[in-house]
């Protein structure tokens, strides 16, 4: 396959599935054979990119989500009401957040990405929609770009910080983890994966999950323009004292497909991980030891056939190829009642299925 450097890719596409309905979910510890997924939320105008990402659950139960739109435009944050089934807007300029999560004291965390983004991690109070900053860069230079945070039992941040789009200049040299304390305090936790995405932590604090999308782009060191990196899931066993305790574990490797974006996990610990491969796209689920026990298919999947070109290129074409859809970014359970709904983002859309299982939210714990 020729691949060209570009942040932007459009790509020939064919159908793989040969049907337009979703494949069946599997897994029958995790899903019912007829649970399918709903679509909650869809962005209505026609503005064109971007994707919605990040959804939280708040202490009432409703859903937060990010909706990210490229260029100037600094992106939202949306509420979905799970007893109404209503949407609306609580954020008009997101500052381009990225991942989600609420604190033990109901405070929405956001990671603001680049591309006219904050690059930095905020707190939001929902009732006042008052945003402060928390944290926004490493040893007096700016974060590349936020993208996904976690939390703990006792309330500190973990927070992915690579650099997948924007036109400000990078200022640290490595993509790292990081972890914030209540207190403020700033730590690397690793920069031991070369593009970290997703994560969460595991029910008991002691393993934490980081997805590794090496996409290629942005000058990664030992990866070409173009070529794609490592695409990978790593454990990292975590000390008392909440930071990496030994070496990383390579807990799944996509090797030559797309790997994964966002995470979360259930009571069981299992993890539940959005696959953005397009032959395949869906919430891929993994118990604790790694073995695959459930599969939620989120698109029709489709087979890469050529080349990718850049977004002028394409437009020079007799006949553009098509974007491949139904490509997950991020997913969160529900709270209380509503704990066995998956909610996933998907595109520029809201899904949600029923599941067995149930979600793990460490914050809402007594």
């Amino acid at each position: 396959m020729i691949r060209r450097s570009t942040a932007l890719a459009l790509v020939f596409l064919t159908p793989s599935w040969g049907q337009e309905e979703l494949p069946a979910p599997s897994g029958e510890t995790i899903v019912a054979p007829d649970a399918r997924f709903e679509v909650l939320y869809t962005r209505p105008e026609t503005a064109k990119g971007g994707l919605t990402e990040g959804p939280a659950v708040a202490p009432d139960s409703s859903i937060y989500f990010s909706d990210i739109l490229r260029g100037e435009n600094h992106g939202r944050i949306h509420r979905f009401d799970p007893e109404s089934r209503k949407v609306e807007m609580f954020a008009a300029n997101s500052h381009k957040a990225n991942g989600l999560v609420f604190g033990p004291e109901g405070y929405l965390f956001a990671a603001e990405g680049a591309d006219y983004g904050g690059r930095r991690i905020s707190r939001w109070d929902v009732k006042t929609k008052e945003r402060t900053v928390v944290v926004d860069g490493y040893g007096g230079k700016r974060f590349n770009s936020p993208n996904d945070v976690a939390i703990d039992s006792r309330g500190n941040l973990y927070f992915t910080d690579p650099r997948y789009v924007g036109h400000e200049p990078r200022e640290l040299e490595d993509r790292a983890v990081y972890r914030v304390t209540r207190t403020g305090e700033l730590t690397e936790v690793t920069r031991d994966v070369t593009k970290p995405n997703g994560l969460v932590l595991s029910p008991d604090d002691t393993t934490l999950y980081v997805a590794e999308t090496n996409n290629g782009s942005d000058g990664i060191p030992g990866v070409e323009p173009g070529n794609r990196g490592p695409m990978k899931i790593y454990a990292f066993v975590l000390g008392e004292n909440g930071l990496v305790s030994g070496p990383r574990r390579v807990f799944l490797d996509f090797g030559s497909q797309f790997g994964c974006d966002g995470m979360t996990v259930d009571e069981q610990g299992n993890l539940y991980l959005t696959i953005r491969e397009p032959s395949k796209p869906g919430v891929l689920v993994l118990d604790p030891d790694g073995d695959q026990v459930g599969f939620l298919p989120t698109g029709v999947g489709v087979h890469v056939e050529e080349v990718l070109f850049t977004e002028a290129e394409a437009k020079q074409l007799e006949t553009p190829p098509a974007i491949a859809t139904g490509l997950p970014s991020n997913v969160e359970f529900g709270k209380g009642e509503d704990s066995n709904s998956l909610y996933v983002t998907v595109d520029q859309s809201l899904y949600r299925i029923r599941l067995l299982t149930r979600g793990y939210h460490r914050q809402y714990r007594d």
